[in-house]
């Protein structure tokens, strides 16, 4: 099904390391793999993160001689991989060739699961999104339900634009929650009953048996929506804050996700902020998230108002049938209401003062900040933006950027289908007459 790689005599054996995950390994029978040698992969990336670059952009991004880089390229452009535009000129008139990816070599899917809804869009090689759909589902209702759900989304979507499913070469999915990358499976996510190391990767391939899917936790996916089409595009070491219901980062380093020793790093929403303080579902007092999350910064506003503090929250409060949102505390905000302004404030205080730990330690190019919370506008990111500069070294401060997500809540499943892209290619080293398959992220 799909395209296969031509016929060859060479015999490709797993080069099977430690820390490569089991569902990379396992993709190596897929019928759509296809083969690509390191330099070309080094170079498919620099293509597939620019949209296009000539030859001599190409010489410059890396360490490799122009003779190399020439034969890579014909290499690729042999097999189909890029193509060949001529758009580029020079000062001195003379036109340059430039190189894109071959859009109609197959196509991703990405699958952002939320807690109430699921988000999915079909891309071509060529990044573009050529179909869309969005639906409200019960991430609790559990993973045999939504997953069953979400395949049928994705053949519809097939259907319904004339796209060829043989030519479905990946699926990247996002999940709120916890997820062991090694294996592909969520791990104790508290939001997602029955999900706990279910088989999400072996359920999905039973539809679509000749795509290599891959699973993420949905922050590291949304930070990769932002390098690949955001703020973030261009930027070497980022931190993607999501402040929702609860509160993670995504953390990109050299150009790629950092996923730490067992996949849970960026888990900065249980990091204690006030030992006193609230009980977190995780069991610890104090957490971050427990403060400054959604809910937490719902349930300040109204327990003020209650209190005589807000006629404009209360307000807001009967008009929703006794009940208040986050949403609700932003209009009130907006209205001028001071106990919602100082809620914000002191929330963006914090969630400021624990980033400034992580400026110190990682000192990223840029914070990027998104989440349904973020949509508190202006008085949230400058309260951020006030805490880590006060709490930061001067240094570690001089050249970043506190900033919101250029693409909002499409950062989830434009990542999510960048995270598919990221696995399509099976990376051969050649060494004497053997061909040794290995796969790199």
């Amino acid at each position: 099904m799909g395209f296969g790689r031509e016929v060859s005599t060479k015999k490709y054996r797993s080069n099977n390391l430690p820390d490569m995950p089991e569902w990379l390994v396992q993709a190596e029978d897929l019928p759509n793999r296809l083969f690509i040698t390191p330099t070309e992969k080094e170079l498919v990336d620099l293509i597939s993160n620019h949209g296009e670059l000539t030859k001599a952009n190409l010489v410059a991004l890396t360490q490799h001689s122009r003779t190399k880089v020439t034969s890579s390229i014909e290499s690729l452009l042999q097999k189909k991989f890029i193509l060949e535009n001529q758009v580029s000129e020079y000062s001195g008139g003379r036109r340059s060739k430039t190189f894109s990816l071959n859009g109609e070599l197959g196509y991703v899917a990405g699958v952002d699961i939320g807690a109430t809804s699921v988000d999915i869009a079909i891309a071509n090689f060529g990044q573009k999104v050529l179909a869309r759909c969005s639906e409200e589902l019960l991430v609790r209702e559990g993973p045999i339900k939504e997953l069953g759900r979400i395949c049928e989304l994705i053949e519809a979507l097939f259907t319904e634009n004339h796209l060829d499913p043989a030519k479905l070469r990946g699926i990247g999915i996002g999940i709120p929650g916890p997820v062991d990358f090694s294996t592909g499976t969520a791990i104790s996510p508290p939001i997602m009953p029955g999900w706990d190391r279910y088989p999400i990767i072996e359920t999905v391939q039973q539809w679509f048996p000749a795509a290599n899917v891959v699973v993420d936790n949905d922050v590291n996916v949304m930070a990769l929506g932002e390098i690949n089409h955001g703020a973030g595009r261009g930027v070497n070491d980022l931190i993607y804050v999501k402040i929702g219901t609860g509160i993670g980062a995504g953390i990109i380093c050299n150009g790629k996700i950092y996923r730490g020793a067992s996949g849970c790093a960026g888990d900065i929403g249980h990091i204690g902020v006030d030992k006193n303080g609230p009980l977190c579902p995780c069991g610890n007092r104090g957490c971050l998230e427990a403060l400054a999350g959604g809910p937490a910064i719902a349930e300040r506003a109204l327990k003020a108002a209650l209190a005589g503090g807000s006629e404009i929250l209360i307000r807001h409060y009967h008009e929703h049938d006794d009940h208040l949102t986050t949403v609700d505390v932003g209009e009130a905000a907006r209205e001028g209401d001071v106990v919602s302004i100082e809620v914000i404030r002191s929330s963006g205080k914090m969630i400021g003062e624990v980033l400034a730990s992580l400026v110190n330690f990682f000192n990223p190019d840029m914070i990027v900040i998104g989440g349904g919370v973020s949509k508190l506008g202006d008085i949230l990111l400058s309260s951020i933006r006030q805490a880590v500069l006060n709490r930061s070294l001067p240094l570690a401060t001089r050249n970043l950027d506190i900033v919101f997500s250029a693409i909002g809540s499409e950062a989830g499943v434009l990542g999510a289908d960048n995270l598919a892209m990221d696995y399509i290619f099976t990376v051969e080293s050649i060494s004497g007459n053997s061909v040794e398959g290995i796969r790199e992220d």
